[in-house]
């Protein structure tokens, strides 16, 4: 992606270091907004979702099949986000 600084309009170049994200050249802005959502999810916690069983691919491909091919309907959703856990 290519972005632009908001303070001087100078063409920014992606930076990785603890801080990922965009950095100006010339006045030094740094900013995020080309990830998304002007956040980041820091390395640690990044690393943690590897573990969180909600994105194990078994349960990914559970969640996207239909539901009336696995006989589960919407009252079968539970609180936590996914089908019979």
């Amino acid at each position: 992606m290519r972005c632009s600084c908001k303070e001087c309009g100078t063409y920014m170049i992606q930076a990785e270091s603890e801080r990922l994200g965009c950095v100006c050249p010339d006045c030094g802005y740094r900013c995020t907004d080309c990830l998304g959502t002007n956040t980041v999810v820091p390395r640690d916690q990044l690393a943690r979702l590897q573990e969180d069983p909600r994105f194990f691919p078994e349960t990914l491909a559970a969640s996207l099949r239909d539901p009336e091919e696995t006989g589960m309907d919407a009252d079968d959703w539970s609180e936590d986000g996914g089908y019979g856990r």
